[in-house]
């Protein structure tokens, strides 16, 4: 993990507080992350937690460049190895699966070249709709990777699916799915 460039991406929903978590685990790897909110992830975790545990800006406008003149999508696009979007919200599985483009991280979803990996996180009637269904099988035809959900207690006080998948799981399934530099195993 040292060294791998890691862009994740925070959606509005309370398994936010689980990514800083995450974000925590993979900085202490080694890893670079550069962390993307959503505006509705500010509602759960503040910018300000993920700039700590990352020493980045984070980002979280389109055309508010801090660091790439050519626009923030096409510069966090080129850096990334990988791309990890947890929690992923109903509504921005919708965005991917259609290709809207309407914020800075539904945008990277088109730019980005490196490979996915989305972690679920909703509300099982939510999770159980078919549209949602639908949405999640047109990624997984697009090559994009889903880690989760899982099932379990959720804060709206149901117990079924739709549970983010813990920080270690989503660490281990990041691990996997960088390819080691220079076809050498990494040493961890």
């Amino acid at each position: 993990m040292r060294g791998r460039e890691i862009l994740l991406g925070v959606c509005g929903g309370v398994a936010a507080y689980k990514t800083a978590d995450l974000c925590s685990k993979l900085v202490q790897a080694g890893a670079g992350v550069t962390v993307v909110m959503t505006r509705g992830a500010g509602s759960f975790v503040g910018a300000t937690t993920f700039e700590a545990l990352t020493n980045r800006p984070v980002y979280t406008e389109m055309y508010a460049p801090k660091e790439h003149p050519r626009g923030e999508h096409i510069g966090l696009a080129e850096r990334s190895e990988l791309f990890v979007v947890a929690p992923a919200t109903a509504h921005f599985l919708a965005k991917a699966a259609l290709g809207l483009a309407d914020d800075l991280l539904s945008t990277l979803v088109l730019t980005c070249e490196c490979p996915t990996l989305f972690a679920p996180a909703m509300n099982t009637a939510m999770w159980e709709k078919p549209s949602v269904q639908r949405n999640v099988a047109t990624l997984r035809e697009d090559g994009h990777g889903l880690v989760g959900p899982g099932e379990g207690w959720l804060s709206c006080g149901r117990v079924g699916a739709g549970r983010m998948a813990e920080p270690e799981a989503l660490f281990a399934a990041i691990a996997a799915a960088l390819t080691p530099v220079g076809g050498r195993e990494e040493e961890e």
